[in-house]
């Protein structure tokens, strides 16, 4: 029996006690968050703007920390959504419909996706990840320029592109078409409650969907009113698309690593994808506090009950039982990013160059035999 085997089978008997112990919110706390992360963005946002009439070099720091809080804004939307920052639902959905209009992306929307992760963490036959990862079949069925361009898209430094797209772009442009859509569908006669679109499940996405864009785009709006279009974008939309970039990275990499858990339905089991299938991305104290120890990912996994104030105190005080977890730092984040064809007869993930290699070596021997 293997560590994570061994680790497994502990915390199926302890983790109703560690969520007793740990999965304990506190409103005091929520508050103190909410508020040393939003009106930092706000005093930012303006200091970023101001900014531009002094130093092109002092608007990009400025925009440098917006980008570190609005990360920050989006770990607590993420906590809103598991309903586990503040104690009562409603205040989680007030403060998450907030962070939400601040991020670009409708929380309620985005939370039913991400609980989605939640129940499928590890079963890459059900979830691929933010990068959408290939299997080695659908993989080996690209051509070599579709396989450039598959692990092109998904380097580092298309992360900012990438940000702009989730955080910026695609929650205004899959609303906007989908209203459209429906607009269309009602002035040809039809009922409004037909209408079926991919761009959200049922009409309660719908309203969280409209009511974020149209709370954003007025915001917005009145921004570029008093400070100028080019002058809020500059700042705002470019430190959004940033933060983004991060968030995309920094979810990546809590699950694309070398010898990380990717198994398929059968055989798939919660505990093991908690310990082996997410890392403990160890940060620089000031970048846990930015990320909201959401680096703890292993805890979060085990119960996205445990507030992000409580992630630190659950692994330190039980360091015995999360041993195995694949720890990663900064410098290993390159190369975890490399990671992104699923091994799906092996349960793993694997790089494109282990792939070649891999097909390299296979194909050897036949070639001997045909000879």
């Amino acid at each position: 029996m293997t560590q994570i085997d061994t680790g497994a089978q502990v915390l199926r008997k302890t983790k109703n006690d560690l969520i007793k112990r740990y999965a304990v919110r506190n409103n005091g706390i929520a508050l103190k968050q909410t508020l040393s992360t939003l009106l930092p963005v706000f005093a930012l946002t303006y200091a970023g703007i101001a900014a531009l009439e002094v130093s092109l070099l002092l608007t990009a720091g400025v925009v440098l920390l917006l980008t570190l809080f609005l990360l920050r804004a989006f770990v607590m939307l993420h906590d809103c959504g598991h309903n586990c920052l503040y104690e009562s639902p409603r205040a989680n959905k007030i403060a998450g419909f907030i962070f939400g209009v601040v991020c670009g992306v409708p929380q309620y929307v985005w939370s039913r996706h991400h609980d989605y992760h939640h129940s499928t963490n590890g079963n890459w036959e059900k979830y691929r990840g933010p990068l959408t990862v290939l299997s080695t079949q659908e993989y080996a069925e690209l051509t070599p320029k579709q396989k450039l361009s598959y692990a092109r898209q998904r380097k580092l430094f298309m992360g900012p592109l990438a940000g702009f797209l989730y955080f910026v772009f695609n929650p205004r442009f899959t609303w906007l078409k989908g209203t459209f859509g429906l607009i269309t569908h009602v002035l040809k006669g039809n009922k409004a409650s037909d209408y079926s679109t991919r761009y959200w499940a049922d009409w309660k996405e719908f309203r969280h969907m409209a009511g974020n864009n149209i709370a954003l785009l007025s915001i917005w709006t009145l921004a570029a009113m008093a400070f100028g279009a080019a002058e809020f974008a500059l700042v705002f939309v470019v430190a959004l698309s940033l933060a983004g970039a991060s968030g995309i990275i920094l979810f990546t990499v809590q699950h694309n690593f070398e010898n990380s858990y990717a198994s398929p339905t059968e055989g798939w089991d919660y505990y093991q994808a908690a310990l082996a299938g997410t890392s403990y991305l160890k940060l620089p104290r000031i970048l846990h506090w930015f990320t909201a120890d959401i680096g703890y990912h292993h805890i979060h996994h085990l119960s996205a009950r445990i507030p992000n104030y409580r992630l630190r105190d659950c692994h330190e005080e039980n360091r015995e039982l999360f041993e195995s977890v694949t720890r990663l730092t900064l410098k290993d984040v390159p190369h975890s990013m490399r990671y992104i064809i699923w091994d799906e007869n092996n349960a793993t993930l694997m790089t494109p160059e282990q792939f070649e290699a891999r097909t390299v070596t296979t194909q050897a021997p036949e070639a001997v035999q045909a000879a």
